[in-house]
């Protein structure tokens, strides 16, 4: 396991190097996209925002943003959402927008990780739930969509500074740290049932 220091935009050596288990954190552009982005552009046929032409990183969230005078904006809140919301698009976000790496808590599905393989794409998800402790390292640039979609789905322009650390849970080389952790448990489990005598019809007892 390694620790790496980024700088977006990505190249694909950055995220060939990168196996499950290494710790990363970010610094550069970056973008933010929610369930409503991935319907405008890749259901509803909308072209996909200039930050995404212009950015590889993705982060799965959706801001807690208070608009400033001058056109400014506060940063309240920050937490990656839960990627696996959005298998249904997954895949074609990482061919089309041509992402190196999606920012998300939990993990991603077998068809977004058959084409992170192709394209050179990893998932990395935040080590902690710390919806605060990030906003120092976080200056929003700009938005758009912000009337269409509304100030938590809308793309968000984001720079960043030494964003982390994140977990690579999906490397480009199809390992699934999460798939891995589950089969880990599920061995452990079938050896304690054994160890006190239960059989493999055991279920849980039902509350109603």
């Amino acid at each position: 396991m390694a620790t790496y220091y980024l700088k977006a935009p990505l190249s694909q050596q950055d995220v060939e190097q990168l196996r499950i288990g290494d710790v990363v954190y970010i610094t550069g552009d970056v973008f933010t996209c929610r369930s409503r982005l991935h319907r405008w552009v890749l259901d509803e046929g909308h072209p996909l925002p200039e930050a995404g032409k212009e950015r590889d990183v993705l982060i799965h969230v959706g801001p807690i943003v208070l608009p400033q005078p001058e056109g400014q904006y506060k940063l309240i809140s920050f937490m990656p959402t839960s990627s696996i919301r959005f298998e249904k698009w997954g895949a074609r976000a990482v061919d089309e927008w041509g992402l190196r790496m999606i920012v998300g808590k939990t993990t991603m599905g077998e068809q977004t990780m058959e084409m992170m393989k192709r394209k050179k794409c990893v998932h990395v998800s935040p080590q902690c739930v710390s919806p605060n402790a990030w906003v120092d390292s976080i200056h929003i640039d700009d938005v758009e969509l912000f009337d269409e979609l509304g100030t938590i789905e809308a793309t968000w322009h984001m720079t960043v500074d030494k964003l982390g650390p994140f977990v690579v849970d999906i490397d480009c080389e199809g390992n699934n740290l999460y798939k891995n952790h589950e089969q880990e448990v599920n061995e452990c489990r079938d050896k304690a049932l054994a160890q006190l005598g239960i059989g493999p019809d055991f279920a849980y007892t039902k509350l109603y």
